[in-house]
């Protein structure tokens, strides 16, 4: 297949989510369970994380019409303490349970300053952003963490170990979009290998190792992740998928990731009890609101005011995902031809219109 980048075809995202919605219907997906997948997917392919966007659709429809994912669960909050809560997600989609935690954070965070919500028996939740960004928008300071079954390697480790575990944290700012980190604590997302290896496309050095340890850049035969850092600094991010680790399985009483069910493995009927966790936090419960505002301006103002490398650019973290959010609303979201493929087949399988005529 040809390792061109250039898309295949683009959509406007009311297009693509229309069809997201179209296909999960006929999956006897709940209205709430569907909105929440549409919504995650298409917010990451706006800001172009489409390993977390649309790619992942054909996975959920197998996932869902094996009986791993419920597609019309009962998720339950329990608030445990002022500023704490429960929430289990009766092994539905992720997307639901992300959005429900942040709602149950924000309420607490508006009582009594803070909110804090650990999920479990979830599923894959796609872009870890997604709910944090959720809290920022409304005015708020938001994080989220997730586990993920073993796919990267610790440090110094022989095979893979900790998921890619993502962190996400998200703070308002005054008249801009908001401040947003969203990163796997892998050197790159599974799911871009994945994407990647469907293309063709060869994966920058020093990423991923092959079945016998060594780095390859080769997407199809990679079998593990390097922990961010890579080879002379990986203890850094495998330190840091141990946190996420922490708040997302212990935190919550889910299996680690080293005992999960691979998302991507053969058994698509069984749950596999993923966890998440999310805080959030009203900025004027610690200081004036005023004074938040104005530090983040002027925090940003310096940082994008700092003497780039030539040829080079200094961005704060989000920047680039707004510049692609712009772009994609304005041109449309772009599909590989791996994903038009993909997009046709679903459409064939599942009877209903295809989002882009393919011959």
């Amino acid at each position: 297949m040809s390792g061109s980048h250039e898309p295949a075809f683009r959509v406007a995202r009311t297009e693509l989510q229309a069809f997201m919605q179209r296909a999960l219907a006929r999956c006897d997906v709940d209205e709430a369970s569907r909105n929440a997948v549409a919504r995650a997917l298409v917010a990451a392919s706006r800001m172009g994380t489409d390993s977390h966007g649309l790619r992942l659709l054909p996975h959920y429809v197998e996932a869902v019409q094996g009986g791993r994912i419920n597609p019309r669960p009962a998720m339950r909050f329990t608030r445990r303490l002022p500023g704490t809560g429960y929430l289990d997600a009766d092994d539905g989609f992720g997307h639901l349970a992300g959005y429900t935690a942040i709602e149950h954070a924000i309420a607490m965070a508006d009582e009594i300053g803070t909110g804090a919500v650990a999920v479990g028996g979830s599923s894959h939740f796609g872009a870890a952003g997604c709910y944090a960004l959720e809290a920022a928008r409304r005015g708020y300071v938001g994080l989220s963490f997730s586990n993920a079954d073993a796919l990267v390697s610790l440090h110094h480790g022989q095979g893979p170990f900790h998921g890619t575990n993502p962190i996400a944290f998200a703070a308002p700012v005054p008249g801009q979009s908001p401040y947003l980190l969203d990163m796997a604590t892998s050197s790159i997302p599974w799911n871009r290998v994945k994407q990647y290896a469907a293309i063709g496309r060869e994966l920058p050095p020093g990423v991923v190792v092959d079945a016998q340890g060594e780095l390859t850049v080769d997407a199809a035969q990679a079998t593990s992740l390097l922990p961010l850092g890579g080879a002379d600094f990986g203890f850094k991010g495998a330190g840091l998928a141990g946190v996420a680790e922490v708040l997302s399985a212990t935190l919550t009483g889910m299996v680690h990731g080293f005992r999960m069910i691979p998302m991507s493995g053969e058994d698509m009927s069984t749950p596999r009890g993923v966890g998440h966790f999310f805080l959030v936090m009203r900025p004027d419960a610690f200081v004036e609101r005023d004074v938040f505002d104005r530090g983040m301006l002027d925090y940003l103002a310096d940082l994008r005011a700092q003497p780039a490398l030539e040829g080079r650019e200094v961005l704060a973290p989000g920047d680039r995902e707004w510049r692609c959010q712009a772009h994609r609303d304005a041109e449309g979201i772009p599909l590989d031809s791996a994903n038009v493929m993909a997009y046709a087949e679903l459409a064939k399988a599942l009877s209903i219109a295809a989002l882009i005529e393919w011959p």
